[in-house]
C-alpha cells in the first residue's frame, strides 16, 4: 500500500497519537507512525500502550473494512477483548497490520501485527469486536458513530 487515506471516522486519541491509515479494505487495514518522544517508555522504545493502541485501531478498522464500499455509512465496533503479546522493542518508524478472520452478524475476530521499520515483528494481537449502530452511554442514549465530517445543522435528527 503506498498511499495515505483519510481515516472513514474520526477519532480524536488517533489523531492526538499521529497515527496514520495507508490500507483500509477487505478485512485488512494498515496504519503506520513514526516515534516521537511522547510516545516512548523509559527504555526509550515503544510505549506497550502505544503499541496496543496501534494494534487494536488496525484490528477494528479491519473489522470495518467489511464495509469498505461505504465506510463513512459503515457500522462500527467496539472491542469486547484483545490479547497482546510483546515480541521485541519497537523503534523507529512502524506498521500495524490488522486482518480480518471471521464475522458473524454482531461479532468480528481478527488479529493484528506491529512491525518494525526493518520489518521484525514486534507485537501481535487477537481481538474480538461487537458490530454497533450506536453505543449505549450514562445518559441511556446511543451516541451515534462520529463521521469525518463534522454535521450541518440541515442534517441533524430533530429529535
Amino acid at each position: 500500500m503506498s498511499k495515505r487515506i483519510a481515516f472513514p471516522i474520526r477519532i480524536p486519541f488517533v489523531e492526538e497519537l499521529g497515527l496514520e491509515l495507508w490500507g483500509f479494505a477487505d478485512g485488512k487495514a494498515e496504519l503506520r507512525m513514526d516515534l516521537a518522544e511522547a510516545h516512548l517508555n523509559s527504555w526509550e522504545v515503544a510505549h506497550g500502550g502505544v503499541l496496543m493502541t496501534m494494534l487494536d485501531v488496525a484490528m477494528a478498522h479491519a473489522a470495518r473494512s467489511a464495509n469498505s464500499h461505504d465506510p463513512a455509512h459503515a457500522i462500527g465496533v467496539a472491542t469486547i477483548e484483545m490479547k497482546t503479546t510483546f515480541m521485541r522493542p519497537a523503534e523507529g518508524e512502524l506498521r500495524a497490520l490488522g486482518t480480518l478472520l471471521h464475522r458473524t452478524t454482531t461479532m468480528a475476530f481478527t488479529e493484528g501485527r506491529v512491525l518494525d521499520g526493518e520489518g521484525r515483528l514486534c507485537a501481535h494481537a487477537s481481538g474480538t469486536f461487537k458490530y454497533l449502530r450506536g453505543l449505549p452511554v450514562s445518559t441511556r442514549k446511543a451516541k451515534a458513530l462520529r463521521g469525518t465530517q463534522p454535521e450541518s445543522d440541515e442534517s441533524k435528527d430533530p429529535s
